[in-house]
Parts: C-alpha cells; structure tokens; sequence
C-alpha cells in the first residue's frame, strides 16, 4: 500500500532510519506530493501500482488550487490504473480524506465513511498531530509508533505549561530569538541538525515560523515599530559545514541552534578507525558551537607561526550566538518534543511581539493574484488574444509563456 497525501508539513519524519517504525513499514511505501508541478506527480506516482495504492487528500477547505488539482490528477491516475471496476467504487477503495470541510468531500466522491476530520481553526503548519498527520503515518507505521510521537509532543506540552519561566525550554529559546532579531538586528537563523534522518526538518520549520511570524502588523492593527520573524534555513549536519558555514563563521552574523542525539539509529564502527562514524558527526557537533563562540584570534596565529599574510583571512572573531540541543536518540517520542519545542517557541517569539502567530494574510494574497492569472491562461488557450490587468512585465512573461509552453499557444500579434 502506498500513501500519496497532498501535503509537505510531515515530511521531516525520520521514520526511514526509526528501527522499530521501518520493521513496521516493511512493504509499504510512503511519499508526498505537494507542488502542483507535474514533475512531482511523476515522481510520486513513479513505479507505482494504481490497484495497490490508496490516496490521502489533506485539504483543511478541499478549496486550494494546487491541492484540488493534484487529488483531480490522482484520481484521474487511479481511474486510468484500475480497469473492471466501477469508478465510484475505485474512489471509495483508493481514495479517503483528511479535511474539516465534509461536503466539498462527499461532492469529491471519497465515502464519507474515509473522511478523517479536524478542527477547521488549526493551521496546516500545527495540523501534524491531528488526522493530517496521524492518518498517513499511522497508516505505514502502525498507532503504536504514532502514539510515542504523540506522547512526545504532548510531553513538551506539559512542560511548556508547567515548568518555570527560568526552566521552560520553548521560552528561553524564543527569548533568545527576539533577544538576536529584534534587539541585536540578526534577521537569519540556522536550524542545524546532526541528523540525516531530520533532513527536512529546517524546511519545515521555515514554514512553521516564517509563515506565523512574518509579520509587519501588531493584533492591534497598527504597523510595528521594529522588525518580527526570522528567515530561517538549514542542511543536516557536516552537509552545512561544506556549504554555508563560511559565511557564518567569518561572513555575517547568523544566530545557530545545533540539534544533536547521543546514539545512532544505524551505528557504523569500523575495527581500523579510532571512531565510529557518530563519533566522527558528534566531533562536529561539539566543535563548531565553541568556534562559534571563541573564534581565533591573531596572536593564536602568530603563536601557530601562521604567515603574517594569512592571518587576516584565518582570524575568526567569534562571539558568534548558537545554542544546542542534545537528546539521546532521535525515535519517535524525540521527534515529537522536538516538534513540540518550535512550535511553542514559534508562539512565544509571537506573543512577545504581539503579532498572530496564527493567522497568514500573506499567504492569501499570492492566491487571489495566481486565480487572475489562471483565468488568463484558460481564456488564452480558447483564443483569446488580449492580455489585460496586469504591469507590463507580466504581461509579457505570460505572453511568451503561452507562445512557448507545450499546452498551446495563441497568435504573436497579441497585445497587453
């Protein structure tokens, strides 16, 4: 069985290198499909067998543009794929749900019986443990897996609602986020884990925080008197330091926060080297927060008689912000606290501000805009030659577009 969930949110879940969630999964693949770009479809839908597969739409308003268009594809694909049988039974045995809008469900043709709700006020960026999450992953690596990611999450719940303000993890780490944007002007962040499995993990939480706290207008209405949200990126471990690393060691100042776990899932020691392969990524680990932090100064140069000429390239001047988290084994309850932790986090760094963290008006406007261009588009396709209502340089990047794309084309004498 194969699931296809219409959704990016989850796909940092590390269950691949997770022992006891891959002997689970055995036999069942599980992969994603959000860009509406149909080199996606095919790369999710590549070398699998239509009879074999059931489809999970994740859609809060089963509205979105680029959501519906896939679940359209993807039922177009099952139909293609599964002769003998009816349609509407293909769709009710291959195709269920997780969405709050019921209905616009049913009138998709998934059973009703398969429509997997929750509530219609949480945000996709914080639906992970709802049925948006809980349904595709439960459905590879079983409930009792979910359940240790679950208690995970809710175990970082408690401590956010609990433990002191000195002691509370997710407030000291917003603190220090609104202590290096707001106070000392650091508009980057890197999220930095030592962890192959959490590769995806940084490009979630861009999401997470970037689409809640990219904002320029207070609850109040009124236009901030400072700067909120932080543009945050990410590679996994010694990947980053062969990157982007240079630049935050001797470029720009880039606020850190190294995520690091005491065992490997898949531990490699070879009997000819002096460390085993998590020795050798944890060495990383533990080394770059002090360069970070202490640098290298001219006279320790001088005193490691480096080339007087070389010395103002191989200074580092430290002083650099980081902090780190160290876990003992990244496993499902270790994913879920990490979750958990920038989630709150995310909500801290908005409270301060006093900004909703929750809403996403940005995210709105780019829809409304891409609804005049599909019209355009499907107008020109009919023959339709004028392009109106948009700047001049958009007008001409469609015009070449339509003269260029395979779907068509309309005369060269088009005017904007």
């Amino acid at each position: 069985m194969s699931t296809l969930p219409a959704l990016n949110t989850l796909s940092f879940f590390p269950y691949s290198l997770v022992p006891q969630a891959a002997e689970v999964a055995k036999g069942r693949t599980l992969r994603f499909l959000a860009n509406v770009d149909p080199v996606d479809v095919a790369r999710a839908t590549q070398g699998l067998d239509p009879e074999e597969t059931l489809v999970v739409v994740v859609s809060k308003t089963f509205t979105t543009a680029e959501t519906m268009l896939n679940a359209r594809t993807l039922r177009k694909w099952l139909l293609e794929g599964i002769k003998g049988t009816a349609p509407e039974d293909v769709i009710r045995q291959h195709m269920v749900a997780a969405s709050s809008a019921v209905p616009l469900v049913t009138d998709f043709g998934v059973d009703p019986a398969n429509i997997f709700g929750f509530w219609d006020w949480v945000g996709g960026r914080y639906s992970v443990c709802s049925a948006v999450g809980v349904l595709p992953l439960a459905l590879v690596f079983g409930f009792e897996v979910l359940e240790q990611f679950l208690a995970g999450a809710r175990n970082i719940d408690e401590h956010f609602a609990t433990a002191p303000l000195r002691e509370n993890i997710p407030v000291l780490m917003g603190l220090l986020g609104v202590w290096n944007s707001t106070f000392l002007g650091h508009e980057s962040r890197a999220i930095l884990p030592y962890a192959q499995a959490l590769l995806r993990f940084p490009a979630h939480v861009q999401q997470l925080d970037m689409e809640s706290n990219g904002k320029r207008v207070g609850i109040d209405g009124r236009e901030l008197p400072f700067q909120a949200g932080e543009v945050n990126f990410g590679e996994p471990g010694t990947n980053g330091q062969h990157s982007f690393y240079q630049l935050i060691h001797q470029g720009r100042t880039i606020p850190t926060e190294f995520i690091g776990f005491a065992r490997s899932q898949q531990p490699i020691e070879l009997p000819d080297e002096m460390v085993s392969g998590q020795d050798e990524l944890m060495s990383n680990f533990f080394a770059q927060p002090d360069a970070l932090a202490l640098g290298k100064t001219r006279d320790q140069l001088q005193v490691e008689n480096v080339a007087e000429d070389l010395r103002p390239h191989k200074e580092f001047p430290g002083n650099r912000p980081s902090f780190s988290l160290l876990f003992g084994q990244l496993d499902p309850f270790t994913t879920g606290q990490l979750l958990a932790l920038y989630e709150h986090r995310v909500f801290v760094q908005g409270a301060i501000w006093g900004i909703n963290s929750f809403d996403q008006w940005g995210v709105e406007l780019g829809k409304v805009l891409a609804k005049q261009v599909r019209t355009q588009l499907a107008a020109s396709r009919q023959g339709e030659a004028t392009i109106s209502g948009f700047n001049s340089s958009t007008a001409a990047m469609i015009r070449f577009y339509l003269l260029n794309s395979t779907s068509g084309s309309i005369s060269s004498n088009s005017r904007s």
